[in-house]
């Protein structure tokens, strides 16, 4: 039997900084599309997000990751009141610990070594903070109605997840070299993977950050 595990208090949730993840998350799909409209030269298909970084609207994409990291940490505090105990704070952390990884992408670009530790940060650490934060937020009285909706969403984040490393490996499996020139094989589709998992990181953020303003706002009536 499933039951409320604890009790929460909806009004210290702070409005402005759930605004500010939800406000956040919506600029980096709006910068994401722009890149596609401002370098047509990166297929993305095969081309990952971070390659337009080597087009002529690199700091499109280091606002767009300053965003993702902005909707990171607003939503973290907007969180902080309603996930309590140890558990709770770590999952937080590893949500700080997304942004960490998304602010560092944005300065540190895909030519800079330290890229790849910026996106294995902020890919790997977002889906765990997700899961349990959806798990322990559903767990408690205020959120309770909201669980299926928060797991829904948390759950797509480690599903895009899944799908962008099988793309990789498919994509590395088909490579094919063509005289001096190394190619993608058949049906790449790992740019598409990259795209859809930004939406859906940031699709997470909006869910959660929207639900805690409604709970908020239902109590002010």
């Amino acid at each position: 039997m499933n039951t409320a595990a604890s009790v929460t208090d909806t009004s210290t949730i702070p409005a402005p900084a759930a605004c500010v993840a939800i406000a956040a998350a919506g600029a980096v799909h709006l910068l994401l599309a722009s890149l596609h409209v401002l370098s047509p030269e990166f297929d993305p298909s095969w081309r990952v997000v971070s390659e337009y970084a080597n087009g002529r609207y690199g700091w499109v994409l280091s606002l767009m990751f300053a965003s993702w990291a902005l909707s990171s940490w607003a939503l973290a505090i907007t969180l902080w009141s309603q996930v309590n105990g140890i558990g709770g704070k770590m999952a937080l952390g590893l949500l700080i610990a997304a942004g960490v990884g998304e602010a560092m992408a944005s300065v540190f670009d895909i030519n800079h070594p330290l890229h790849n530790l910026a996106g294995m940060i902020g890919v790997l650490s977002l889906p765990l903070a997700a899961m349990l934060i959806s798990v322990r937020l559903g767990r408690t009285q205020a959120w309770a109605a909201k669980k299926k909706v928060l797991l829904w969403t948390a759950n797509l984040t480690w599903v895009s997840l899944v799908l962008m490393v099988a793309a990789l490996i498919l994509m590395i499996c088909g490579y094919t070299r063509v005289g001096n020139k190394t190619t993608p094989g058949i049906m790449p589709f790992v740019g598409w993977a990259n795209r859809l998992l930004v939406v859906v990181y940031c699709v997470w953020v909006v869910t959660v950050a929207s639900q805690a303003l409604r709970l908020r706002r239902q109590l002010s009536r």
